[in-house]
This record gives structure tokens, sequence and C-alpha cells, in this order.
């Protein structure tokens, strides 16, 4: 079966559904963004206003070629991991890509209270997700599944998932 692998915008529920799915399977759980901090001693926050996102994306390449290589794991990557085409081709070749997706509104009520979350500590955070989402749409849907998680618990998203991975 391979890796299953958790793409989306931010607060669409990858980490939660994540760990549902490998408890679920008995698999691995791998939080693409904490293997980061481990690795680098410092927040995802601090990366960006450190040393920019540009750097950031380069470590999240990085760690999706070390991630790619493992076995029958659960993954729950970072949001914008998708930007970068060789990011998707690697996860690909070990496994199976789900994109979690929810409406700005959805987001933005999920993610308002996190003070980690470096994209979105601007004015306006509801427009900035609306110009983020835009941007990324066309990269989400280089997924193999895409999910909408607008309103479903993430119990019901992790099973649709397994649904799906098992038809495969």
């Amino acid at each position: 079966m391979g890796n299953i692998v958790l793409t989306g915008f931010m607060g669409t529920g990858k980490t939660v559904v994540g760990n549902i799915i490998a408890s679920q399977l008995n698999r691995e759980f791998i939080d693409m963004d904490g293997e980061i901090e481990k690795r680098e001693g410092s927040s995802i926050s601090d990366i960006f206003a450190t040393h920019g996102e540009k750097h950031f994306r380069d470590i999240e390449t990085q760690m999706a070629k070390t991630l790619a290589m493992k076995e029958e794991v659960v993954i729950s990557t970072g949001g914008g991991v998708v930007l970068r085409r060789e990011n998707i081709d690697c996860f690909k070749t070990n496994g199976i890509i789900v994109c979690l997706m929810a409406t700005p509104e959805t987001i933005y009520n999920r993610t308002k209270d996190s003070d980690d979350r470096p994209l979105l500590k601007v004015p306006n955070p509801e427009k900035r997700i609306e110009e983020l989402l835009s941007y990324r749409m066309p990269f989400y849907k280089n997924a193999d599944f895409v999910i909408q998680t607008d309103g479903l618990s993430p119990y019901d998203v992790a099973w649709q998932i397994i649904s799906l991975i098992n038809k495969e």
C-alpha cells in the first residue's frame, strides 16, 4: 500500500486525521513540521522569522526526501509542501497523496487562536487565507485524492481516507 501522505492548507486537519489513520492502521505517524522543528532545534515560526520562507522551503524539501523513503507510514505535511513539484513527485514514488480541503471560513475558525501560523501573522488573516488558498489550489490538485473536511469530524475524514486507500 505504501505511505499515506496528507497535504492541504493549514487548519484542514492533517495532523489530527493523520494520527487517527495511523492508529487505525497500526502505522507510525510522522508530523513533517514536527520533524523539521526537532532537526533544526527551532520552531517553524522562528525559522520563518530568522531565515525566511525560502530557507524553510529548502529544509522542507530535504525532509520530504527523507520521509518519502520510509515504509508504510502516515505523514502529515506542512501546508506549503505542495509548492515544489519535487516534493510531490518524491512522495508519490512510495505513497498515496490525499489533500484535505476546507473553506476559508472554516480554516480561519480553526486557526484564529493559534500563535504558530507564521503566514497568518498579518493584519487581515482571513484575506490572506483566501489569497494563499487561491494561489495553492492548482498545487493541491496534484494529490491522488481530495477530501473536503468542512462539517466533518476528524474520524469521518479518517474513515473516508481509509476507505479510499482500501479500494486502491
